[in-house]
């Protein structure tokens, strides 16, 4: 069954809250996210996508909820014009080469099934994928905190995929160390080979600390450095 639409819509008014509504900003030229999804890191652009759309109150046009009504409804034209701008929306958020393939689906909820189709890979495929980019990233050129953006991208984009429930059971805590752990190891691992000292130290530490300690003692270091490092000066 469509979702209902409350009787001011009915009288051509159609109240904030409902999905029907359009506000004057709303533009089918406008992104609504800044990441143009290109065939790669598909969970991450549809959570940023799941967000804006839910931030609009048109999540219902992809997820089925909002079905297109007959076309003698009066509420037909409402739907259309909507629908067509979160099409417009989505295919925004797309890389041409993607939308040409997508531009003649006929409703936003078609083209969120067909994504899903072509790019929602299978649990293992997606968390064997995101393991191997989380252990062959090393910070390189990067400065630490660039270098933790890079990694934190990462476990967020696992997390979404492993979807663990919330649990407030006994071993609640334990868990949750054991993933800190895991992202400790992790960190520690891909850091350039001169913080090889900071590094030991910080292995020593009982306990270990979480990641907010660590974060704070490799950039207290990164700028020590910058500070003790030696200037050129021209006589």
């Amino acid at each position: 069954m469509s979702q209902s639409v409350n009787s001011s819509s009915q009288s051509h008014v159609i109240d904030i809250s409902n999905p029907f509504y359009l506000g004057s900003s709303d533009n089918p030229s406008n992104a609504l996210v800044s990441n143009v999804f290109n065939g790669v890191g598909f969970s991450s652009w549809k959570r940023s996508m799941t967000i804006a759309l839910s931030a609009k109150n048109k999540i219902t046009f992809v997820d089925g909820t909002t079905l297109k009504p007959p076309d003698n409804s009066p509420l037909f034209a409402n739907w259309s014009r909507v629908n067509s701008m979160v099409i417009s929306w989505i295919l925004n958020s797309l890389h041409r080469n993607i939308v040409d393939s997508l531009i003649f689906l006929p409703t936003a909820y078609d083209i969120r099934k067909e994504l899903n189709r072509r790019y929602e890979q299978a649990n293992g495929t997606q968390i064997y994928q995101i393991q191997q980019q989380i252990y062959s990233l090393s910070q390189g050129s990067d400065n630490f905190s660039t270098y933790f953006t890079k990694l934190s991208k990462i476990w967020d984009e696992l997390r979404l995929v492993q979807n663990i429930p919330a649990c407030t059971c006994a071993t609640a805590t334990s868990i949750a160390k054991y993933f800190d752990e895991q992202r400790f190891i992790q960190l520690l691992m891909g850091l350039n080979d001169t913080y090889k000292v900071l590094r030991g130290q910080i292995l020593m530490m009982k306990p270990l600390p979480n990641i907010s300690i660590v974060y704070s003692m490799i950039v207290q270091e990164e700028r020590q450095r910058e500070i003790t490092i030696p200037t050129n000066i021209n006589h």
